[in-house]
């Protein structure tokens, strides 16, 4: 009974002193508000590491071979110029790797760069992702054809001149005609259309469906890499417990082809989905780590302000107290009563933030390429934070209202 009569008093404080009220759970929300904005957007960013950056990126299970790291965090001029005089990676090198490999897996090579495809008509689409790739690429990126055909190992072998293009490139050059078969041009070269990969999506707000994929030694290598050289050489092991020793043989392969002395360090970078995954992970513990102190703090001023607000409140009806005491209240009536009401309304005040804070999460969901995820573990600790917050500030007041005389209760005007 105590429960729900101090709930009800609660709301009618809620009702009747709306401005005071306001003031009293203004920084529980913005505490909890801030709680669910970072919380989802840190929640939603694994979860899109996890599945999606990781995968398109690196790949399942796959090595990637390249002249410096693809994750590179305030790297020094110095750092740089080392890098830039490392030896580029070849044909050869992949194809070493292919031979020597004990390891059963998908060896491909791979180079990208930007530029323009035009259609027969004089449909033209700038800012295209241009990449030349061995026939196993697709198997290694796990790319789907939607329309048509993957080019194959004989074709990549002598330079076919064709092409597969991304989704919305198809649909920019051609709209709803069939691109199959159709030529377009890049960089003077003509290309026939023999497949139009599935829709990706975007990464972090960049279009994954806006690209052209052609043979590695066709003549768009002329564009994407200098003659026989690549910028990648993507390793996919069949099986993932063969993860590290492929890495272990590869850097083996990779140090005797250069040449490199025991105490030499590597020229070349090997990359892995769990080395992004490790970067990110570090990031999201230092943000978990430090988000919670801001959010202290913001509570910390909000119980203050409700344990003002519940003092003014006990003050306000020290004559209502001394009659419930005179009438047979016991001291823990009133102390449970007082901490329902501050329970009730930090409570309710951590439910306006959890909805302001979800609300602010969408919206960077919607307006920014960063994803956000809604736990329902996340709002419960925000609903019993809140509450936690609201029974620590009554509990001073609590006690000063249980201490009350009665007879000097019912005197007090």
């Amino acid at each position: 009974m105590l429960f729900t009569e101090g709930i009800k008093l609660a709301l009618q404080q809620i009702r009747a002193q709306k401005l005071k009220s306001f003031f009293a759970v203004i920084g529980v929300v913005i505490g909890v508000m801030f709680l669910m904005t970072v919380v989802t957007v840190i929640e939603g960013m694994n979860r899109y590491m996890e599945e999606d950056f990781a995968r398109t990126i690196y790949g399942l299970n796959t090595i990637t071979l390249s002249r410096w790291p693809e994750v590179q965090i305030n790297t020094s001029a110095e750092q740089w110029r080392e890098w830039v005089r490392r030896p580029r990676l070849t044909f050869e090198d992949a194809d070493a790797i292919r031979e020597q490999l004990d390891v059963p897996a998908l060896v491909a090579v791979e180079s990208g760069g930007g530029g323009r495809v035009a259609a027969e008509d004089g449909t033209e689409i700038e800012n295209v992702w241009l990449t030349t790739a061995s026939a196993d690429y697709f198997r290694i990126r796990e790319l789907k054809i939607a329309r048509g055909r993957a080019f194959t190992a004989p074709e990549d072998r002598i330079g076919a001149p064709v092409v597969i293009l991304g989704h919305e490139a198809a649909q920019k050059l051609f709209g709803d005609r069939d691109p199959l078969g159709r030529i377009v041009k890049i960089a003077g070269h003509r290309f026939r259309v023999i497949g139009v990969l599935e829709k990706q999506g975007t990464l972090f707000g960049m279009s994954l469906d806006n690209r052209a994929i052609a043979p590695s030694r066709s003549m768009l290598a002329r564009v994407t890499a200098p003659h026989g050289v690549v910028d990648d050489i993507l390793i996919r092991v069949h099986d993932p417990k063969d993860m590290q020793r492929a890495l272990m043989e590869v850097e083996a392969i990779m140090r005797v082809r250069h040449r490199l002395r025991p105490d030499q360090p590597n020229d070349f970078a090997l990359d892995t989905a769990d080395d992004s995954m490790a970067f990110w992970t570090r990031i999201s513990r230092i943000l978990y780590l430090a988000f919670p102190t801001l959010v202290g703090i913001a509570l910390v001023v909000g119980g203050m302000v409700i344990m003002n607000i519940m003092l003014v409140s006990v003050m306000e009806r020290t004559r209502e107290i001394g009659m419930r005491k005179a009438i047979g209240a016991r001291r823990r009536d009133i102390i449970v009563q007082v901490l329902v009401e501050s329970a009730t309304l930090s409570g309710f005040g951590a439910l306006i933030g959890i909805g302001i804070g979800i609300a602010l999460a969408k919206i960077v969901d919607a307006v920014s390429p960063l994803p956000a995820s809604v736990s329902p573990v996340w709002i419960v600790v925000s609903i019993v934070l809140g509450a936690g917050v609201g029974i620590v500030a009554g509990l001073y007041p609590a006690s000063r209202a249980a201490k009350l005389d009665p007879v000097v209760a019912l005197r007090y005007e």
